[in-house]
C-alpha cells in the first residue's frame, strides 16, 4: 500500500497530483511484470500450433501427448521409423499387414533386431476392404496414420470419423501419389503430431541438401537433352502383364527429378497406370527401369531388397531383360538397363532412388556421387536397423553368367 505524509507548505493540490503519478507508476511496474512473466508461456503457444491442416487438407487438433500410434499400412513404419530414433515399434500398437506381405524382406530385417514386430495387432490385411473397424477401436490410439492413396483406409472411409469421435487424432500424409511435392510436408507434419519436430528437421534438411546437388547440375540441362526414361513397375509380376508405370507423379516425378523425360507422362491421365508394350517400343526410351518388391513361381521378376545380395539381384535384372521381345525397347537394346526397389513408390526414402537416376542418367556429370554412401548415411542417422541387402541395380550380370545363375 502506497502512504503519504503532509509535507509543510505543500498543497492538496500538488499532493493530489504526487498520488496519481505514484500509483502510474505502480501499475506501470506491475504490467510490466506481468508482461514480463506471461512471454515464455505466450511464446511457447505460439511455437506449438494447436491444429495443422494434414496432406488430405483436413485440419485436425494435435494430441497433447501421444503414446498409442496405430498406421494403416504398416509400411508407413518407413515414416514413423525415421522420427523414432532407436525405439522404432515403441508406439505403435497395430497395424494392416501389407508390410510382411509386399516387402517380406524389409520386416525379417526388423524382426531380427525387434522380434516384437511379429505381436503387433493386425487391424487388416493389404487392402482397404480387409481392415477391421472394430479392431482398429480397440486399440485405443491417440493417433493414426494413413496415406491419402494407397491401400489403406482413405479420407472418406467410416473407420475415420468412428476414430475421431473417440478422440483420436487421425492424419493422412503422401509419399505415393506426388512425392516431390509431398514428402517433405509429410514428415514436418509426422514431427509436429508425433513431438518430434527435431528429428524431423533434421531429416528435411538431410533430404534437401541431397536433392539440391542433383538439380544444381540437372537445371541446367536443356529439356531436348534430357534421357527419355520408361520405368517399367513391378516387372514381370504386374498382374496386366505389360506394361505398368507412372505417369504424372509417383516414379515419374523421380525421373523429372532427376533430368529424365518419362515416356509415360502423355501417354497415362493418372499417377499410376498401364501401357502397351507397343507404345513403349514406339517412344524409344534411352533408359529402362525395372522396379520390384516380390516374386510369382515361374516368372522373371526383380529380386532387391534387405536382405538381398548384389549378385542375385544383378541376376534377375538380366533376366527380366531377357525376355522375349524386350529387346526391341531402345534402351534395352543399347543396354541402358537398370533396377531399383519398388518400394521407393511410397517411402520418404525416395531421395537414394532420385540419386541413383540421376547417376544413371548422366553418369559424367554424377561420377563423384556415391548413392551407396547417401544410403549409409541415412541408415546411420535415422534408422535403428543395419544398412543390409541390395536397393538398386546400375547393370545387370552379363547374359552367360546370369543364365547360369538362373540354373
Amino acid at each position: 500500500m502506497l502512504t503519504f505524509r503532509l509535507i509543510p507548505g505543500l498543497t492538496r493540490q500538488a499532493l493530489r497530483g504526487a498520488v496519481l503519478a505514484a500509483t502510474a507508476a505502480a501499475i506501470t511496474l506491475i504490467s510490466a511484470a506481468a508482461a514480463e512473466a506471461a512471454t515464455p508461456a505466450m511464446a511457447q503457444t505460439a511455437q506449438t500450433p494447436l491444429a495443422v491442416t494434414d496432406l488430405a487438407g483436413r485440419t485436425i487438433k494435435m494430441p497433447a501427448d501421444p503414446h498409442r500410434i496405430l498406421l494403416g499400412e504398416s509400411r508407413l513404419l518407413s515414416a514413423v521409423a525415421l522420427l523414432e530414433g532407436q525405439k522404432p515399434l515403441a508406439r505403435i500398437v497395430g497395424w494392416q499387414g501389407d508390410l510382411p506381405t509386399m516387402d517380406p524382406q524389409t520386416f525379417e530385417a526388423y524382426a531380427q533386431r525387434f522380434p516384437e514386430i511379429r505381436q503387433i495387432p493386425l487391424i487388416g490385411k493389404a487392402t482397404e476392404d480387409s481392415i477391421s473397424d472394430e479392431k482398429a477401436l480397440a486399440l485405443k490410439p491417440d493417433v493414426a496414420i494413413f496415406s491419402v492413396a494407397g491401400h489403406g483406409p482413405s479420407r472418406y472411409n467410416a473407420l475415420v470419423k468412428q476414430l475421431e469421435a473417440t478422440g483420436t487424432t487421425v492424419v493422412f500424409v503422401d509419399f505415393r501419389l506426388h512425392p516431390m511435392q509431398n514428402t517433405l510436408p509429410s514428415i514436418k507434419l509426422l514431427g509436429e503430431v508425433l513431438h518430434r519436430e527435431k528429428e524431423a528437421d533434421a531429416y528435411i534438411q538431410f533430404y534437401q541438401q541431397h536433392l539440391a546437388r542433383v538439380q544444381q547440375v540437372v537445371n541446367a540441362i536443356p529439356e531436348s537433352q534430357r534421357p527419355k526414361v520408361f520405368v517399367d513397375m513391378l516387372a514381370g509380376v504386374w498382374d496386366a502383364g505389360c506394361c505398368h508405370t507412372a505417369g504424372k507423379g509417383n516414379f515419374g516425378e523421380f525421373v523429372d527429378a532427376a533430368g529424365g523425360r518419362n515416356i509415360a507422362a502423355g501417354l497415362l491421365p493418372g499417377v499410376l497406370g498401364d501401357i502397351s508394350m507397343e507404345q513403349v517400343i514406339a517412344a524409344q526410351p534411352d533408359v529402362y527401369i525395372a522396379t520390384g518388391s516380390r516374386t510369382k513361381p515361374g516368372l522373371a521378376s526383380l529380386r532387391v531388397g534387405a536382405l538381398t545380395s548384389e549378385h542375385d539381384a544383378d541376376a534377375s535384372l538380366a533376366q527380366l531383360a531377357a525376355r522375349p521381345g524386350f529387346n526391341a525397347i531402345k534402351a534395352i537394346h543399347d543396354g541402358r538397363v537398370h533396377g531399383i526397389s519398388h518400394n521407393y513408390y511410397d517411402s520418404p526414402y525416395n531421395i537414394v532412388a532420385i540419386e541413383a537416376f540421376a547417376k544413371w542418367f548422366y553418369p559424367q556429370q554424377f561420377s563423384t556421387l556415391d548413392v551407396h554412401a547417401t544410403e549409409r548415411e541415412l541408415y546411420r542417422r535415422f534408422l535403428a536397423i543395419p544398412d543390409t541387402g541390395t536397393e538398386w541395380v546400375d547393370a545387370p550380370l552379363p547374359a552367360a553368367q546370369a543364365q547360369q545363375a538362373a540354373r
